[in-house]
C-alpha cells in the first residue's frame, strides 16, 4: 500500500512529484523516493520516513528533468529503509518501477531469475517484478512484432502475465524523456491527461491542481503514456482499448485544510454538509418518496431475496452493524455482517437469491474486492455502497449508490463513517415502504428526524471545547472500554477503533450487557468507561450497566439524550446529543467519540491525520 505520482510533460517534474507525494502521504508511509530521467539518464533519490525526510536528502542535488516518478512506501516485504524504498532499478540501470500492491509468487519468481543470473538488492517483492520485465525485455521478445509500441510496452505486457497478486506500477526508460507506461491490476491508478503532458496518481487528489480530465485504468491494462501522442492502452492479452476520458467533480479545495489545524477535525466539522449532500436529490420534499438511482432497476430482485450479506471492513464494518440493524427493524428483511476478509475464506453458501452489499470508502480495498468476486460468482446480485467515483467497486457491481462524503484525507474515517450509515439509513426506509413494514406516519417522522441530522450534529461540534476539557482528564488513560446498546453497540466499536487508531490507546468496544461476561473484570479507578446511555434505546438496562461501572470505581464519561437527569447524577462527566429516534442516534452519538479520540490524541502527541503503521485505502490483504 501506498502512494504513486508520476508526470511527464514540458514541466518541471520534480515539484509535481513532491506535492503530489505530500497529498498522497496519507495513503501510507513510512519511505519515499522519485525517479526522474536528466541527461538521459535515470537519477534516483530515496530516503525511509516522511516526505519531508526525501526532500531533506535531496537537498541541493540535480533535480531537473521533465519526466519522473514518486513513491510513498507503506512496507509490506522488508523493513523501512533506503534500500528497500521505490523506485527499484533493473540490473542495468535501464529501467526503473514504482509499484503498489503485492505480488503472491514473488519468492517463486525470484528464484527462477536467481538461477538466471539476477542478482537483488531488496527484500521486496517490487523489485522482482522489475527484474522480470528486464529478463522479458533481454530475453523472451524475439517473434513478437507489434508495429504499434516498442520492446518496453511489450515485455510490460507479456511480464505481467506471470503475476499472481495485486499491482499498479509505473517504469520509465533511460533515454526516453517522452514516455512512461502505467499498468494496474487491484490497485487502483488514475491518468490526468492535459496539453501535451499526463500525470498519473493512486488517486485523484495529485492531479486535479493540474486537469480535470482523467482516465481511470482498468484491471489488466497496461497504458503507454507520451507527451507527444495520444494515450495508447492495451490489455496484458495486448488488446487495444480505447480510452474514456471524464470529468473530476471535486475541486481542489476540498483536499486542503481550509483553516483547520488537521484534517481529521476539518472532516469532523465537515459532518453536517457530507450528510446533506449525501441526501441531496434522494428524498422527494413534497412526497418522502425515497430514491436510490443505483439500485432502482434491482429492486425487484431485492424484494424478493432470501437475504442481504453486507461485507465490509474496519469502519465500514461499524456501519455495516448499524445497517443490519436498520433493515431488519425497518424492512424486516435478514441481514447478515461478514468481515470480508473472513467471508472471502470461510467457504461462504450464498445462491442467486442472495444480496450481496460491498461498502468501502476508498471503493479499493483488497479483501472486499476479493469477497466481492465470489459473491459474483454464485450469482448472488452485487450492490456497493462507496465514496469514490470510478473506484473498482463501482465497476465490479451490479449497482450501488455513493456516500458523496468528499474526499477524506484524515486515516481514520469520521464524515465517510456517517455517510455510509446515512445511506443505509436510506436503503432501510425506501424497503421499508416497498414491503409495506412501516406505517407511513412513522415513515415521515423518521424522515423528518433523518433531515434534521445536520442541524443537530452543529449543535454537538458547538460542543467541541467542552469535550477537549474531558480529554484532558483522561489523555494519560492505558485502556478505555465503550459500552453501547442496540443501534448505539456498533457505535461503541467504532468509538474504541477511533481512540485506538489514533492514540495508541488500547480501547474495546462491547454490547453493554457482555460487560458482565468477562470485561467487568477490567474495571477500576483507573478505567475510564464510555458509555452511550441515550432515551429509548434500553435505556433502564443500560443505567444497571453504569451502577454496576460506577460500584466498582470505573471513571465514567456518559453520552445521554439531552434534558438527562439520572444518568447525570451518576456519570462523572455527560455530554448530551439532541432528542431523536433511536435509528437516527448513531449518526449523534459518534460525533462526540470522534471528537474525544481526536483531542486525546493530540494531546499526547501523536499525528492524528497519519497514525502509525495504518494506511488509508488497503489495497493488499
Amino acid at each position: 500500500m501506498c502512494g504513486i505520482v508520476a508526470y511527464v510533460g514540458n514541466r518541471r517534474a520534480f515539484p509535481i512529484l513532491i506535492k503530489g507525494l505530500q497529498r498522497l502521504e496519507y495513503r501510507g508511509y513510512d519511505s519515499a523516493g522519485v525517479g526522474l530521467i536528466n541527461n538521459n539518464k535515470i537519477i534516483t533519490y530515496k530516503q525511509a520516513g516522511k516526505v519531508s525526510d526525501l526532500l531533506e536528502h535531496v537537498g541541493d542535488r540535480d533535480i531537473s528533468g521533465s519526466i519522473g516518478i514518486a513513491h510513498t512506501r507503506w512496507a509490506t516485504h522488508g523493513p523501512p529503509n533506503q534500500i528497500n524504498s521505490h523506485p527499484h532499478s533493473s540490473s542495468d540501470g535501464r529501467f526503473s518501477l514504482i509499484h503498489n500492491g503485492i505480488i503472491e509468487n514473488y519468492a517463486s519468481l525470484k528464484k527462477v531469475l536467481e538461477n538466471k543470473g539476477h542478482h537483488f538488492k531488496s527484500d521486496t517483492d517490487s523489485e522482482v517484478l522489475m527484474h522480470l520485465i528486464e529478463d522479458v525485455y533481454n530475453n523472451s521478445l524475439n517473434g513478437v512484432e507489434d508495429k504499434e509500441d516498442n520492446r518496453l510496452f511489450k515485455a510490460i505486457r507479456i511480464a505481467l502475465n506471470e503475476i499472481i497478486g495485486a499491482y499498479a506500477i509505473i517504469v520509465i526508460e533511460e533515454g526516453n524523456k517522452d514516455e512512461f507506461y502505467a499498468a494496474r491490476k487491484g490497485s487502483p491508478l488514475v491518468i490526468g491527461v492535459g496539453n501535451n503532458e499526463y500525470f498519473v496518481a493512486s488517486d485523484a487528489s495529485p492531479i486535479i491542481e493540474y486537469t480535470n480530465k482523467v482516465i481511470y485504468l482498468k484491471d489488466g491494462e497496461v497504458a503507454s503514456l507520451n507527451k507527444n501522442k495520444d494515450v495508447v492502452i492495451k490489455t496484458i492479452d495486448n488488446k487495444k482499448q480505447s480510452p474514456y476520458i471524464e470529468e473530476l467533480e471535486q475541486s481542489l479545495e476540498s483536499i486542503e485544510k481550509g483553516g483547520f489545524d488537521h484534517f481529521m477535525l476539518k472532516e469532523i466539522f465537515e459532518q453536517p454538509k457530507s450528510i446533506v449532500d449525501t441526501m441531496r436529490g434522494r428524498i422527494n420534499p413534497k412526497t418522502n418518496e425515497i430514491i436510490l438511482g443505483g439500485i432502482k432497476d434491482h429492486e425487484s430482485r431485492i424484494l424478493a431475496a432470501d437475504r442481504i450479506i453486507i461485507i465490509a471492513c474496519g469502519t465500514s464494518w461499524h456501519a455495516a452493524l448499524i445497517g443490519e440493524y436498520l433493515i431488519e427493524d425497518l424492512a424486516r428483511i435478514n441481514v447478515e455482517v461478514e468481515y470480508a476478509s473472513e467471508f472471502r475464506y470461510k467457504n461462504p453458501i450464498l445462491t442467486n437469491n442472495d444480496i450481496v452489499i460491498a461498502i468501502s470508502q476508498s471503493g479499493e480495498t483488497a479483501d472486499t474486492l476479493a469477497a466481492l468476486e465470489i459473491a459474483k460468482e454464485s450469482g448472488a446480485l452485487t450492490l456497493g455502497i462507496c465514496n469514490v467515483a470510478g473506484s473498482s467497486i463501482t465497476r465490479e457491481t451490479s449497482g450501488g449508490t455513493y456516500t458523496h462524503a468528499g474526499p477524506e484525507i484524515g486515516v481514520a474515517s469520521t464524515k465517510a463513517f456517517t455517510a455510509q450509515v446515512t445511506v443505509l439509513t436510506l436503503f432501510a426506509l425506501r424497503f421499508s415502504q416497498l414491503r409495506k413494514t412501516v406505517e407511513r406516519e412513522n415513515y415521515n417522522f423518521l424522515i423528518k428526524e433523518l433531515t434534521a441530522v445536520p442541524g443537530k450534529i452543529e449543535k454537538l461540534l458547538a460542543l467541541n471545547d467542552n469535550i477537549e476539557k474531558i480529554a484532558k482528564v483522561f489523555k494519560d488513560a492505558s485502556n478505555f472500554l465503550y459500552l453501547g446498546r442496540g443501534f448505539n453497540f456498533p457505535v461503541a466499536l467504532e468509538g474504541a477503533l477511533k481512540l485506538k487508531e489514533i492514540s495508541y490507546i488500547h480501547a474495546e468496544g462491547y454490547p453493554a450487557a457482555e460487560m458482565k461476561h468477562g470485561p467487568i473484570a477490567l474495571i477500576d479507578d483507573e478505567m475510564p468507561i464510555v458509555v452511550i446511555a441515550t432515551r429509548k434505546e434500553n435505556y433502564e438496562k443500560i443505567v444497571s450497566n453504569i451502577q454496576e461501572v460506577k460500584a466498582r470505581g470505573g471513571k465514567l464519561i456518559a453520552i445521554v439524550t439531552e434534558g438527562d437527569t439520572e444518568v447525570k447524577e451518576i456519570a462523572d462527566y455527560c455530554i448530551e446529543i439532541p432528542k431523536c429516534f433511536r435509528e437516527i442516534a448513531p449518526l449523534l452519538t459518534i460525533i462526540p467519540l470522534q471528537l474525544l479520540s481526536y483531542h486525546i490524541a493530540l494531546m499526547r502527541g501523536c499525528n492524528v491525520d497519519q497514525p502509525r503503521n495504518l494506511a488509508k485505502s488497503v489495497t493488499v490483504e
